[in-house]
């Protein structure tokens, strides 16, 4: 079984940044992070720019979130029996290479949105690992009385890099094209590669048995089902991923034709939903909540999509990014539980499998995006936004009625 690093009591950030394995775990997530949102922007604007269609648009975000809902399960199976470590390493020279690919073939010209698609494609396989490898390891270097402490931190950066990833994706477009801003993607995933064979992190692993696979799945599967705190993370995801975070592949055309935003200013509308993210982040870094956890999940989540069915209404485009930078604030609740009650509420053995069920849920992301880009280009993107937000709260309120039992102030509770 893994080693949590025995901690007799939290002591803040300052102990978590002693470790040398939570340091570069922190520093990797945080620039691999940051790379995707400025591809993601950068692949958005040079489809749009190319099709002029906002269902492309949604189509090539989706490929690269497509990979988590039909291999996050699987992915939670082989990151118990497969050294974790090693899955990272791997995942971050794919990504490397992926980043590369598309920086040549736009140097040559040959560059189409189908080779942006693919290359989505690949590092959205990396990104199906993410919950069950990093994400893990993050909270088990810290030790068991820094968990909620490491996912807030960790949680807080991950919002820095959603915030600082898209303002440089849609600066980097504008100034040196899409050849540019894959070039220094490549770069800083190769950086992050060269972290992973420094980090220190026990794990005791297995043969991983193919035959064992459906039997596993079907072990998390009955797992989840009976615990409510493990369902409501499931269930407060799928909604979130759906519903409200397919957003993000409207951003472009959003801000271009609803605010009549230049390129290299589209990334501020990306990044106001972070920003508040990385202000909600650092409150709950420096005091993380001990009750309620699953209520917390639920408002902030509430507070979200509330904010982003007013956000395609405001009559400035300053207004919009503000709006978002407020909705963050709710965000940060959800991203913070989303992890925190899973490892804390569920046994080291079944936690990367518990994981991947969580993986599958925001892969549900890409299937969003697709129905959100149907309905941009038979609404226009201020009435899919709204309407997609509309179907969240409903979903929300259902998973609340199923999920919502009891009172408690454990990381179960209601």
């Amino acid at each position: 079984m893994e080693t949590l690093p025995e901690s007799r009591a939290p002591q803040g950030v300052r102990s978590l940044l002693r470790s040398r394995a939570f340091r570069r775990l922190w520093a990797l997530g945080g620039l691999a992070n940051a790379m995707r949102w400025v591809e993601m922007l950068a692949a958005a604007l040079f489809t749009y720019e190319a099709t002029g269609s906002g269902m492309a648009v949604a189509f090539v975000s989706a490929a690269r979130s497509l990979p988590m809902l039909f291999l996050g399960a699987i992915a939670g199976v082989v990151c118990e029996a497969i050294s974790r470590k090693q899955i990272l390493l791997g995942g971050m020279l794919l990504c490397f290479a992926a980043a590369l690919s598309i920086c040549l073939l736009s140097l040559l010209g040959w560059v189409q949105p189908w080779h942006i698609a693919v290359a989505a494609f690949l590092s959205g396989c990396v990104w199906a690992t993410e919950m069950s490898a990093r994400r893990r390891m993050v909270g088990e270097s810290a030790g068991t009385g820094l968990v909620s402490q490491a996912v807030a931190l960790d949680s807080l950066t991950n919002a820095s890099a959603r915030m600082a990833g898209p303002l440089a994706g849609g600066a980097l477009f504008a100034w040196f094209g899409l050849s540019g801003a894959f070039a220094i993607s490549a770069a800083c995933y190769l950086i992050a590669a060269l972290m992973v064979p420094g980090i220190q992190y026990a794990q005791e692993m297995r043969r991983l048995e193919l035959s064992r696979i459906p039997g596993d799945l079907a072990e998390s599967f009955a797992f989840a089902l009976r615990q409510p705190a493990v369902l409501t993370v499931l269930g407060v995801t799928a909604t979130m991923n759906f519903f409200a975070f397919s957003y993000v592949a409207l951003v472009a055309p959003l801000a271009r034709t609803v605010f009549a935003a230049p390129d290299a200013l589209v990334g501020f509308l990306a990044a106001g939903e972070p920003l508040g993210g990385l202000l909600g982040g650092l409150l709950l870094t420096s005091r993380a909540p001990k009750a309620y956890l699953r209520t917390l999940m639920i408002a902030g989540s509430l507070f979200f999509l509330l904010t982003l069915i007013a956000m395609p209404l405001m009559p400035s485009y300053a207004l919009a990014c503000g709006l978002l930078v407020g909705g963050g604030l709710g965000l940060a609740l959800f991203s913070n539980m989303q992890t925190t009650l899973v490892l804390t509420a569920v046994p080291a053995s079944l936690r990367s499998r518990q994981m991947g069920l969580v993986t599958v849920c925001i892969g549900l992301g890409p299937v969003g995006q697709m129905l959100i880009g149907v309905l941009a280009d038979l609404y226009g993107p201020t009435w899919a936004v709204i309407l997609s937000a509309i179907c969240g709260l409903a979903s929300l309120g259902l998973v609340s009625l199923l999920c919502l039992r009891g009172r408690g102030k454990d990381g179960g509770a209601g």
